[in-house]
Parts: C-alpha cells; structure tokens; sequence
C-alpha cells in the first residue's frame, strides 16, 4: 500500500530540508498539511504539489536568472 500520509521529520528528509524548514513551510501555509489527533501530516500530494509550485515559479518562461 502507497503513503499517503507523512510525519513533518519524513516530509524533511523528503524535500532535503532541516526540520525547523519543513515545520516553516507547514506553519506558513506553504506547505498543505492535515492534523490527526495531536499530529501533524502531510498529505503525498502536498509534496508534489508543492515542488511543482516552486518549480513552476523558479522555472517559468521570462523568470529572471539569480546567479
């Protein structure tokens, strides 16, 4: 059976952050998560959408290049 579900220390590791970035990310509402209970997941579709959204934002066409 497929995760669909992920404790905020997985979602880290996922995304190649530090924990204290990924709470951020969850805290701001950048990141889309549910509470069940006293926990706090976020949804598999949350991470993908949300690396698309960065990339979709760093990537487009006319964005201006940082070097």
């Amino acid at each position: 059976m497929t995760r669909i579900l992920y404790p905020t220390d997985e979602v880290a590791e996922q995304l190649g952050v530090g924990l204290t970035t990924a709470k951020a990310l969850i805290k701001s509402g950048e990141l889309r998560s549910v509470k069940i209970g006293r926990a706090r997941r976020v949804p598999a579709d949350a991470l993908r959408e949300y690396v698309q959204r960065l990339d979709a934002e760093q990537n487009s066409v006319g964005a201006t290049d940082v070097a």
